[in-house]
């Protein structure tokens, strides 16, 4: 099989990540909810994921969007209330959405088996993440990912068709020879199936709202669903294999 250059998502793809949030976004629910007792946990959560999704959208995945969301939804339930912010409030909330960025992170399952095995057997492995610099950088240098990836290791703060377009365009890749791997339908699928390299979706345990979307593009390559990292190598290798009987 020729190389193959392989590039991985890195949050709830390689790592844990929607579970962090889910812990943090419960203890905010449960704040909420002393705050306002009159509230259904469910409506709050409905709130918040409105005002989060929306941030995200114009402003990219920033440290910030967690935290401000939940200080945008205190202050939305004051309002409807004809109440004043509490400074305090404000600084607790925003204190306690910025603490999901220090929790230390921990490899999905076969993670270093994978990446491993596809080094080992000569591909190239490139890794395309989400994010601020310095939080993302936190994760990579805890799980030592660059002796995998080494210096192919792109940031976006947008990451979209564009930004995986750049890529793919700066590294001069063949798309029938790459493949964009991730958890995510809006930022790691979508943009695949458009710049028209090979796509490996791995859907996340616990989906975040906005990686779900409708998918209406046809694959120029392959287009494989997989319930598990380790489940890679074999996948590329079988996929290549028939192409080679194929011609």
């Amino acid at each position: 099989m020729s190389k193959q250059t392989i590039i991985f998502d890195l949050d709830d793809t390689l790592i844990h990540c929607n579970k962090y949030f889910g812990i943090v976004i419960e203890q905010f629910l449960d704040r909420m909810l002393a705050l306002f007792p009159d509230l259904e946990r469910m409506a709050i959560r409905g709130r918040l994921m409105e005002i989060d999704l929306a941030s995200v959208a114009v402003n990219g995945l920033t440290t910030e969007h967690l935290p401000e969301s939940f200080v945008a939804t205190y202050k939305l339930f004051l309002q409807e209330r004809g109440a004043e912010v509490d400074n305090r409030t404000v600084e607790e909330l925003h204190r306690l959405g910025l603490s999901v960025f220090s929790i230390p992170v921990e490899p999905l399952p076969q993670m270093v088996e994978t990446l491993e095995r596809l080094r080992d057997e000569g591909h190239s492995l490139v890794l395309h993440t989400g994010g601020e610099e310095s939080n993302q950088y936190r994760k990579i240098t805890q799980l030592e990912l660059s002796a995998y990836f080494d210096t192919r290791i792109f940031i976006s703060k947008h990451k979209d068709t564009a930004a995986l377009r750049r890529i793919v365009e700066q590294l001069q890749l063949d798309p029938s020879d790459t493949w964009m791997i991730g958890n995510s339908l809006r930022t790691d699928v979508l943009p695949g199936l458009t710049v028209g390299v090979n796509v490996i979706h791995i859907p996340a345990e616990d989906e975040w709202e906005y990686n779900n979307i409708d998918l209406d593009i046809k694959p120029q390559g392959a287009f494989l669903t997989l319930r598990s990292l380790v489940d890679i190598p074999d996948a590329i290798r079988a996929y290549r294999s028939g192409q080679a009987e194929e011609r």
